[in-house]
């Protein structure tokens, strides 16, 4: 497991329920992080990634919760112009790199 570059760092105490501490444990042990501050920063940042992807889609959503039909409709049109063979090319192309 990569760990992340030196960054700067606050000394933190926290009181952990016998729970938390035998996942920090189990975590750290099978992804192979050398330390449980770490694997709870590891775990943190993967948490604060989820929280930036729900919010990510809940923007998506809103939008095209409010938008009009008529600039769906385009895009369902262009999409099916489209078709199956655009997107065909697209992934050969991603399996060639």
């Amino acid at each position: 497991m990569a760990t992340v570059p030196a960054m700067r760092r606050v000394k933190r105490s926290f009181t952990l329920t016998p729970e938390s501490v035998a996942f920090l444990n189990k975590t750290r042990q099978q992804r192979g992080v050398p330390s449980d501050s770490e694997t709870l920063d590891l775990l943190l940042r993967e948490l604060i990634q989820e929280s930036k992807h729900r919010e990510l889609n809940a923007a998506y959503t809103a939008y095209y919760d409010t938008i009009s039909e008529d600039p769906l409709t385009e895009e369902s049109e262009w999409a099916g112009m489209a078709g199956a063979s655009g997107l065909l090319e697209t992934e050969q192309d991603e399996v060639q790199l």
